[in-house]
């Protein structure tokens, strides 16, 4: 692989910055008159985008968010949603009814715990097995 030059290492680190072709060729110190065929010029170059693909794979990998943490954090949400409050007058008293918190926080975190886990997608009979996941506390009311 061919070196990359120090404007370029510059370029890369912008453009990941910006998603912006003309502003990180500018950043970069690129003089030319036109900056955007400059930049279109820079995500041609081979040597550039393997450079880009390599950095930006080190960024993702340092995240180090694993999946437990991600569907325990849905979960967490979905069912704190979906716990009942008193509806209270406007004296503060209890009128005897419940509401759920909040159902489509609660829909939308089980949505994407669904396309999370792979619930979306289908094989050639139309049909997924199921896959059994355990909630704590899980009151069979509230489904």
């Amino acid at each position: 692989m061919k070196q990359l030059t120090q404007q370029q290492k510059i370029f890369i680190d912008e453009y990941i910055k910006t998603v912006d072709g003309e502003l990180s060729a500018k950043n970069a110190g690129y003089k030319s008159r036109n900056l955007k065929e400059t930049a279109n010029r820079l995500l041609a170059n081979n040597n550039v985008i393997k450079e880009m693909k390599i950095r930006l794979k080190g960024r993702i990998n340092s995240l180090r968010v694993d999946k437990g943490y991600v569907i325990q954090k849905l979960l967490q949400i979905a069912e704190f949603s979906l716990e009942e409050e008193d509806i209270l007058d406007k004296e503060g008293n209890f009128t005897g009814k419940k509401k759920l918190r909040d159902t489509s926080a609660a829909l939308k975190a089980l949505e994407s715990l669904c396309k999370y886990l792979g619930f979306n997608s289908k094989t050639e009979d139309g049909y997924r097995p199921a896959k059994i996941i355990t909630i704590s506390n899980l009151d069979d009311n509230k489904i």
